[in-house]
């Protein structure tokens, strides 16, 4: 598959596309250093003109019967399928993950539109008897407008497919931002959304955060969906209107337990592949690990090896392999920068520890297990999102939970034991949104998914990542009946 394919990108709103008024972006790819895309650097005029598309959308898509708005999602999926290969292509030189993890991505979007199209036709309403006779009261559920999705890099369809799919099943019409990293992707998305639903139902806009910042600002946004950084969260949390509604998924620094009463060689596979998958650059990583002291050596050696072995490649070139390319070089440096703090403070780098030279100057890391990471390295309290976990020993299962509690995020923790008096301790102590017992799959499509603290607030996935674009509306009717 050749990698100087660029895609030139276009704002898409009411159904057609559009060249923006303030210049380009170029992406390159970050495994290469070639150029990948061009997209454009939208306006405030630029972006008001997609909001403008989203509100005279939303006057129909608002009374769209859920059974057609179904058939759209549905539809959606359906054109989305030929072009897996085309947007997997996309994402891997854009972003840097393999290919052949690009086309999970891409498969994991398509199911979440099947599963919203469903949904759309499963929001029910009620009714309240009153205490005066001849009066009832019906509560209903109606869409709460034309909403703006704020989207990350590292996952720029998938992630992009939650709030498409929830907002336009709940009838509220959507804004686009792609990642200034990740525009080539959404350029192919838009070409199929071109071909199923109505102008202005779905919009994109692209550009850096300025384009961002006046998009979640404008007064005609009824909620702002944004995925990404705590620091850009807290900015948008002070940046919108106060009535505008909003979700921040935030990412953290995720801990795993793992106690003497675990199954070690299970905990090691996890752990391996929640810590490097997608270079590390997921806000459900497992950053840190905290491991009971009488098998901690056992896990340690058994983890430094699975991560030796893991394969690192260009993800075009080598599209099976296990590692591929960091996105951008600030991911890239704070990394390093990690690791060298774990050293400087007592701890061993027992795999990887430094970039891929052969892979230069393309942004390659080989994974990084840090053994007796002292709780006060950068890599046992900050998200470092990129391939490095930090492993330290614990006595008294408490004394675990604790710490694993005390980063400031509370996106997902993860835990391994065979004991139920410890699975269920660990279930309701961790202080996280989403815990994952035995397993490393915290996130799933039928199930809420979101944080707590620091971590940001509201849900996605599930039947509540519909609800949340939804409002109620109280009808109070007299009709005499005794």
């Amino acid at each position: 598959m050749s990698q100087n394919h660029v895609i030139t990108c276009q704002n898409f709103h009411s159904g057609t596309w559009h060249d923006a008024s303030d210049g380009t972006i170029e992406r390159r790819n970050p495994a290469t250093t070639e150029l990948a895309a061009i997209a454009p650097r939208s306006s405030t005029a630029d972006v008001d003109a997609a909001v403008a598309s989203a509100v005279a959308a939303f006057r129909t898509w608002r009374r769209t019967l859920p059974v057609d708005r179904a058939r759209c999602l549905h539809e959606l999926a359906a054109a989305c399928t030929p072009r897996i290969d085309d947007m997997a292509a996309a994402i891997t030189r854009e972003q840097g993950k393999p290919l052949e993890e690009a086309r999970g991505e891409v498969r994991k979007f398509i199911t979440a539109l099947h599963y919203y199209a469903e949904e759309a036709q499963r929001v029910f309403g009620r009714t309240i008897p009153n205490d005066v006779a001849g009066f009832t009261s019906i509560v209903e559920k109606e869409p709460i407008g034309p909403v703006a999705g704020i989207v990350p890099w590292n996952y720029p369809i998938e992630l992009i497919g939650w709030k498409l799919a929830g907002a336009t099943a709940a009838g509220c019409t959507i804004v686009i931002k792609p990642s200034e990293y990740t525009p080539g992707c959404a350029q192919i998305l838009s070409e199929c959304i071109a071909t199923v639903f109505p102008a202005g139902v779905v919009n994109f806009v692209y550009g850096d955060g300025s384009t961002g910042q006046a998009l979640v600002e404008h007064p005609a946004i009824r909620k702002v969906a944004f995925t990404g950084s705590m620091r850009i969260g807290q900015a948008i949390f002070r940046s919108v209107n106060g009535i505008t509604g909003l979700s921040l998924e935030l990412g953290g620094s995720c801990p795993m337990i793992v106690t003497a009463r675990s199954d070690i060689a299970a905990a090691v596979q996890g752990a391996t592949r929640r810590s490097f998958r997608n270079a590390g650059q997921i806000c459900i990583a497992i950053n840190r690990i905290y491991v009971q002291d009488s098998v901690y050596d056992e896990f340690v050696a058994g983890l430094a090896k699975a991560a030796d072995a893991l394969t690192v490649a260009d993800g075009i070139a080598v599209p099976s392999a296990d590692v591929g390319s960091l996105t951008m070089d600030e991911t890239y440096r704070r990394t390093l920068d990690h690791i060298a703090d774990a050293r400087k403070r007592g701890a061993s780098v027992v795999a990887g520890g430094g970039p891929v030279d052969e892979l230069a100057p393309g942004l390659f890391l080989r994974p990084t297990v840090v053994a007796d990471a002292p709780d006060e390295a950068l890599v046992m309290h900050e998200e470092t999102f990129g391939p490095l976990v930090g492993v330290a020993k614990f006595t008294d299962l408490d004394d675990a939970i604790a710490r694993a509690n005390a980063a400031p995020g509370g996106l997902a923790a993860y835990a391994y034991t065979n004991d139920t008096h410890e699975t269920f301790t660990l279930a309701r102590e961790l202080d996280f949104g989403n815990v994952a017992v035995n397993n490393v799959d915290a996130g799933i499509i039928n199930a809420p998914y979101g944080g707590r603290r620091e971590s940001g607030f509201g849900s996605e996935h599930g039947h509540e990542g519909l609800e949340s674009y939804l409002q109620l509306k109280h009808i109070r009717l007299r009709h005499g009946a005794q």
